[in-house]
Formats: structure tokens, C-alpha cells, sequence
């Protein structure tokens, strides 16, 4: 019997699994890469809201005066801020479904907050006071942050996502743990709940 026949056979195999482990060991280095990177962008979602949720008491405060006839908007605006709608977990192993308490706080508060800002403007004399035009420059920082930071986020999940669904990750993603991640939807009404995966 001759040995080179087996031996020609024995190396393709070989290096045959060396390529389809060195590929899974790829394809899990990636898809870790893209989930942190994702749940990175997911907690500076979480700064920028407690940023806002800080600010809502001192721009109630500085306004209540002024905003004697609006008061109901006040008032959700404080409601809303109390209920904080829950952290929003760092921890992958949370990450099962979306938070839908903050993300449905979220989004209350930024309906309250941009019929606030409208009030606001309607009003010469508060639009004139020191305090409030630096308040209300904090508040559109911070918007424009919490939006940057949603979309971030989003921007992240796609990626991730595509990653996980391209040949031949979808091979080993799902056994490997990972699963399809959610996106933030904050803006649709129809939108209002998060699509539901996990990471």
C-alpha cells in the first residue's frame, strides 16, 4: 500500500478544518467586536437621557412663574422626569429584550419637551431671561446628543446585524449566542415599541 495516496488526502483535511476554525474564530472575534461596540453606543444613550432627565427640574423651576397658564405641560414634564423610566442596562446578559420603560419614557419626554420648547417661544418676555435662554440652549445640546446617541446606536445595530445575517457568519452566529439585536424607534408613531431581539 502506498502512503502518498493516503497522505495527499489526510493534508486536505487537515487543512481543510484549520481554514473552517481559523473562519469561526473570525466570525466570533467580529460579531464580539460589533456587539461591544454596540452596547457601548446603547449606555452613551443612557448618559445623554440622565443628562436631559437632570435638567428637566431646573427648567421647570425657572419657568413656573412664567408658565402660570401651562401649567399641565409642567407638570407632565416633572411626572415624566420622576418616572425615569429605568436604566438601561450595560450588561450583554440584559440585553435579552428592549428596555421598553425607558424607551417609552424617552419618548414621552421628548414630545413634553418639544411642546415646552414651543411654549417657550410663544412667551417674548421668557424667551428674554438669561437663566432660561441658557436653560434652553442646554436642553437643544442635550437633544441634539440623545438623537446622536440613538443614532449611533442604530448605526451600530445595522452593522452588527449584517454582519451576523452575511455568509457564512449565519452559519455559527446563532449557536455561537449571537442574536439579532433591536433598534431604537423613537420618532414613528407607529414605531412607538422597539423591535424585539437580543444580543
Amino acid at each position: 500500500m502506498d502512503l502518498g495516496i493516503l497522505t495527499y488526502p489526510l493534508i486536505a483535511l487537515v487543512a481543510g478544518l484549520v481554514v473552517i476554525g481559523v473562519t469561526v474564530i473570525w466570525i466570533y472575534n467580529r460579531l464580539v467586536t460589533l456587539r461591544n461596540r454596540l452596547l457601548n453606543a446603547l449606555s452613551q444613550i443612557d448618559v445623554q437621557l440622565k443628562r436631559r432627565f437632570d435638567l428637566v427640574p431646573n427648567l421647570v423651576e425657572a419657568t413656573r412663574a412664567y408658565l402660570v397658564h401651562e401649567k399641565s405641560t409642567l407638570e407632565e414634564m416633572a411626572r415624566l422626569r420622576g418616572q425615569g423610566g429605568g436604566e438601561i442596562s450595560k450588561n450583554p446578559k440584559d440585553q435579552k429584550t428592549p428596555p421598553t420603560a425607558a424607551i417609552q419614557n424617552d419618548l414621552a419626554l421628548t414630545r413634553a419637551m418639544g411642546r415646552f420648547t414651543a411654549v417657550v417661544e410663544s412667551y417674548p418676555d421668557l424667551k428674554a431671561n438669561q437663566t432660561i435662554a441658557d436653560l434652553m440652549e442646554d436642553l437643544s445640546t442635550v437633544e441634539n446628543r440623545v438623537a446622536y446617541a440613538r443614532q449611533a446606536y442604530n448605526d451600530a445595530v445595522m452593522e452588527y446585524n449584517q454582519t451576523r445575517e452575511m455568509f457564512p457568519a449565519v452559519l455559527f452566529a446563532s449557536k455561537m449566542g449571537f442574536e439579532q439585536a433591536w433598534l431604537w424607534w423613537v420618532d414613528a408613531p407607529s414605531r412607538n415599541k422597539p423591535t424585539l431581539a437580543t444580543l
